[in-house]
């Protein structure tokens, strides 16, 4: 270990014995042990992303944000510091997850530079792949449809209950869907797909009801910005594994899909040029993003 083991307890015991959580998790909350290393600390939002390690039954090792409810906690977190917790799983709470029980088991080090980057993960300027998968509308599609455009890709899956995961990913490729089906000049030089890691449960024809649910009541069957589509499980895992998004099967409960998120902008030339790791993204930075990438004029 690289603390001493009064740190340790002394550390536990002002976190979890004097300072009590702001919010209380349901009877029915899953909670998992995280442990890892403060990257960087929003006390106005109330999140701190996190280098954590793998969460056994629930998440592989990766960086990314999670909230913290508990403002005393938010003033002791600092960039680098180690810590322990518990992460919260309650898909009845306004807010669907989150960490409590935080401990600072070893302090940030003098000088120290921020966690290296995973080089199996898609890096700025890469190719992406080739893939080949099936649409909404039950065409085979690759990234060779794509060429010339700017493209966005995220994962998704259908059955998933989580407000700030699969659920924001589909309203914010929507969103943006409609914006850009309305300008004569981007809906021709952008495209954003969604892919489901799902292939036992999203066929097409539910990928496409699916979609036109975010679209909205009245949309029109038009898929023509946004597509949906769904591979064989080794297709799917390919690029998965590319973008470094990470998905298994709940071991408690075989009906939910836990995982990372990844959202990655592709220029016309098919390679990277930004990835967004977590759900901290909106329409319009995205659609900057895509502008950028293919060098689009408003």
């Amino acid at each position: 270990m690289r603390v001493t083991i009064f740190l340790f307890f002394t550390s536990f015991f002002l976190y979890s014995c004097q300072r009590p959580e702001t919010q209380t998790a349901s009877p029915n909350a899953k909670r998992y042990q995280i442990k890892g290393t403060i990257v960087s600390v929003d006390k106005a939002a109330k999140k701190a992303k996190i280098d954590h390690e793998k969460m056994e039954g629930f998440m592989d090792a990766m960086t990314m944000e999670f909230p913290v409810h508990a403002d005393w906690a938010l003033d002791d977190l600092t960039p680098g510091a180690e810590l322990n917790g518990e992460l919260v799983v309650d898909s009845s709470a306004k807010e669907p997850f989150w960490i409590e029980n935080i401990s600072i088991v070893a302090p940030a080090k003098a000088g120290q530079t921020d966690p290296p980057i995973n080089e199996n993960f898609a890096q700025i300027g890469q190719d992406v792949p080739d893939f080949s998968m099936t649409n909404q509308d039950g065409k085979h599609i690759s990234l060779k449809d794509f060429q010339g455009k700017a493209l966005a890709i995220t994962f998704i899956y259908a059955k998933c209950p989580l407000p700030e995961y699969c659920i924001r990913m589909s309203t914010n490729f929507s969103d943006l869907a409609n914006q850009l089906s309305g300008n004569s000049d981007l809906k021709d030089k952008i495209r954003l797909l969604s892919i489901s890691f799902d292939p036992a449960n999203d066929t097409p024809e539910k990928l496409k009801s699916y979609g036109l649910g975010y679209l909205g009541k009245g949309a029109k069957p038009d898929f023509n910005v946004w597509q949906l589509a769904v591979g064989t499980d080794d297709e799917v895992r390919k690029i998965a594994d590319f973008f470094g998004l990470r998905y298994e099967v709940d071991a408690s409960d075989k009906t939910l899909i836990n995982h990372s998120l990844r959202t990655a902008v592709i220029g016309p030339n098919g390679k990277v040029t930004k990835i967004f790791a977590g759900n901290e993204w909106t329409p319009g930075e995205l659609l900057k993003e895509l502008e950028a990438a293919g060098e689009v004029q408003k």
